[in-house]
This record gives C-alpha cells, structure tokens and sequence, in this order.
C-alpha cells in the first residue's frame, strides 16, 4: 500500500512540475485571480474524483488532474508579495507556514475520521453508496470547502498591477488622466512577455537553488518522522502505533504554526531574512544526528522519558528550521527585477519545489530501508547521506544577498 500510496502522491508533483511555471507566466499576463480560480476548481474536481475512485487508474487520474491544474503555490506566494511591502513582508510571508500546519493538521483529523463513515455512523450512512465509495464523505467536505474558497477570491480585489481597476474621481481633467496613465510603464508595456532566458540571472538563481535545496531537506523530514516513528524498537525505531504517530504529527503543526505566527516576524525584524535562514537551515544536521541518538536509547533503556525528551527536542529545532520557509519565500520574492515577472519568478522557484517533492520522499524513503536492510553504519546511513547535500546549502545561504532589495522603490 506503501508503494503505490507513495506513486500517487509523487506524480502529483510530477505533473505539478511540468504546469506550474505556465501557469505562474499566464498570471503575469491576465492576472492573478482567474489563475488562482482554475488553480482551485481544478482542486475541488479532483477531490471528487479522488473520492468517487475505485480503481488505481482513475486515483493516479485524480491526482494528475490536480497537479496540472494546480499553480496556486507560485500564484499565492505572487500575490502576498504584492499585497505587502518592506514593513511587513515578513509578517505576510509567515502566514503561508502557517496556512500549511493549520491545514495539514485539520485535514489529517478530518480524513481519519470520516473516512468509511458507514462503519461508523451505520444509520446514518445506510445505502450501497457509501459501501461503494467509502472515502468520497472527506473528499466531497474537503471540496466544499475548496469551493467557500473559491468564492472568496472571486470577492478578492486583483493585485496584478495592470489588470486593478482604478477609481477616477468625478473632477478629473484630461491633464490629469494623462498624468496618471501616461507617466512611467503603460499597461501594454508592462504586459510584455519576458523571455525566460532574461531571468537565468545570479539575484534569481541563488534564491531559486536555495528553495529547492530547502524543499528536499524539508520533505526528507517529514519523510523520516512516520517512518522512524513506526519502525520496530528492535530496529532501532520508536515503534508507535498510527495514532500516536498522528498525535505527535498534529501537536508538532499546531505549535509550529503558532509559533511563526507569533515570533517569526520578530525574529526577522531582529536578526535580518539572512541570518534567520541560516540559523534555520543551520538546524537540519542536529535533527539528523536525534534520530540515531533516541535509536540507541530505545535500544538500550526502551521507550521512556528520555527518548521523550530527545524527541520533545527534536521538533522544537525542527520548529526552527521551518522558520527558513518563509525566510526563503521573500528571498524569491524580492529577487525578481520588476513587478511584470513575479508571477514567472515564483514560478520557477515552485517548479524546483515540485520536482523536489516528487524525489526526496521516494530518496529518503528507499535510503531509510535499504541502510536498515543492510544495517549500513548501525542502520543509520541514511541520516549521513542527507547531511551531505546540508552542508552543501550551508554555502548556498552564504550566497544570498546581505539584504533584500527594497521593493518600495518600484511602487
């Protein structure tokens, strides 16, 4: 199940690689808010589809469906650069993490609960419906809200420059029309489609490279956490069952996403977008080196308090390496040259994240059994393979520029 689990999971980031850079360049051009619609219907209809699936075929069907569809990430990130500015860009960037914990965590409660509803509420899941399609209950409420979604950006103002309507007062004289619509770039001008070529450039590439090299270290994480967690004590693993795994999972978003909420504006405003990303990617190496730590203590004292403690650690430092996601989304961000290309550049950063998605769990993951398998270094090879390509992003995040460029002076 495993197997297959994970095939579906990745050809959604598979797919998502090869549209989300289109779809990113398409919202330069006819604006953020249909890309995000098309992004969002295309969600709902493959949740149902997910939901109403009975064969392997039409859930890989599903799930590419998603990911062709699906260029909200760049989009999203386009809009919050937009939406703020250099006072408070971090306190904007810091709720994208937070959206991803309080969403993981919510749909995680709500999948294991609804799913196979007639075993559970019978009466009031009586009929050869739900014994068809006992997944389609959280898939069809998952939807539903994908659509209150769906609604609310069809409210939303567009933030696209040259696609925001302007209000012209009343008493406006013709010299003052051509003061305002005449004077800098015209819409035309600004519509002008950029060659990708023209933004292989260093200020793009470094953060783009960074980005990915945080996503395939940030899914190996969150890889390893079940894996390591359910692996058997005499394996050297903590040996929970699924809802101890899913409890410690939920507890870990819940404070992650209060605390970037709370502090990572703070932190940034202090310390500088640089220096709080390498101290946030800085943590990955002490992550690794726990796991074989509460390994040998599981094999030598069992599971008590002092794996407990380790692993309470372990997920504060994994707490503070989460605080690089949004250091590095304003990195992207502030890189691009001019306001026409910020959809194009965020697209090519989620492309990178995409492609990063769709190798490092099936990496991490095959790493993780084959060093177990040949018990390669105790059965821990795995936590010094993935140190490797982090002490290589130690001298990426050394390349980032000192400071952002200030993004008020194009307004």
């Amino acid at each position: 199940i495993g197997y297959y689990a994970g095939i579906i999971e990745s050809l959604f980031f598979v797919t998502q690689s090869l549209t989300v850079l289109k779809w990113s360049r398409l919202s330069d051009r006819i604006g953020r808010k249909p890309v995000l619609m098309i992004g969002l219907f295309g969600l709902g209809l493959s949740m149902l589809c997910f939901g109403l699936s009975t064969s392997f075929w039409t859930l890989v069907i599903s799930r590419c469906i998603c990911g062709m569809l699906n260029g909200n990430g760049g989009v999203m990130k386009s809009m919050m650069g937009e939406l703020t500015d250099s006072t408070n860009m971090a306190q904007g960037f810091a709720l994208i993490p937070i959206t991803w914990c309080f969403g993981g965590f919510f749909g995680f409660v709500m999948g294991g609960t609804l799913a196979r509803p007639q075993d559970r509420w019978p009466n009031l899941f009586a009929g050869q419906f739900w014994a068809k399609y006992p997944y389609f209950l959280p898939c069809a409420i998952g939807a539903s809200f994908v659509f209150v979604s769906f609604m609310f950006v069809f409210l939303l103002e567009e933030t696209l420059a040259t696609k925001r309507k302007r209000s012209i007062p009343s008493n406006t004289t013709g010299d003052q029309l051509l003061d305002e619509y005449g004077s800098d770039e015209s819409p035309s001008e600004n519509m002008v489609i950029v060659p990708l070529r023209s933004l292989l450039i260093r200020s793009i590439i470094i953060p783009v490279v960074n980005q990915a090299f945080l996503a395939f270290l940030d899914i190996s994480i969150f890889a390893l956490m079940p894996l390591f967690y359910s692996t058997p004590n005499y394996l050297g693993g903590l040996g929970f069952a699924p809802q101890t795994i899913g409890l410690w999972m939920a507890s870990f978003g819940i404070v992650d996403g209060l605390f970037q909420a709370l502090f990572f504006a703070k932190v940034v405003d202090r310390l500088g977008p640089k220096r709080t990303f390498y101290i946030g990617i800085s943590c990955f190496i002490p992550i690794m080196i726990m796991f074989p730590v509460m390994s040998w203590l599981v094999i030598s004292r069992g599971v008590d308090y002092m794996v407990t403690i380790v692993l309470l650690c372990q997920l504060v430092i994994i707490v503070t390496w989460d605080m690089s996601l949004a250091s590095i989304f304003m990195f992207i961000t502030a890189s691009a040259p001019t306001k026409n290309v910020l959809g194009a550049v965020n697209g090519m950063g989620q492309m990178t994240v995409s492609i990063a998605h769709a190798v490092g769990p099936m990496f991490t993951a095959s790493i993780f059994a084959f060093s177990k398998d040949h018990n390669i270094l105790g059965g821990h090879a795995v936590f010094l393979i993935l140190c490797i390509p982090a002490v290589g992003m130690l001298w990426l995040a050394s390349q980032l520029p000192e400071e952002l460029q200030n993004r008020d002076e194009d307004k």
